[in-house]
């Protein structure tokens, strides 16, 4: 996480023009949270961020970028989606049902 929007068919367009350092206090925040955080790091972007976060207190799963570019090398069958609710199982909190209402 580290650019939350962007123009149409422009990639990173709204790069530099402040996301980074909203979404740097974000994780911050949440890192300095007692209770485990899981931390969903896709794309090197932000991946790079995962150096602000305390993965001994913390999950962070990694992935490449779901984008239409680089899904096929890696993103899908990564698991994260069923690997999250393992995670909030395991810290004995509800899982999150992913399904989109029809």
């Amino acid at each position: 996480m580290t650019v939350l929007t962007v123009e149409k068919h422009l990639a990173a367009s709204h790069q530099g023009h402040g996301w980074e350092i909203f979404t740097d206090k974000v994780i911050s925040v949440l890192n300095d949270r007692d209770d485990p955080v899981i931390f969903v790091l896709w794309g090197s972007a932000a991946q790079a961020k995962g150096k602000h976060i305390d993965a001994e207190r913390h999950i962070v799963l990694t992935s490449v970028h779901p984008s239409p570019l680089s899904a096929y090398r890696g993103f899908f069958g990564c698991g994260h989606f069923s690997k999250i609710n393992k995670c909030l199982r395991a810290l004995d909190k509800d899982p999150i049902d992913w399904q989109l209402p029809d």
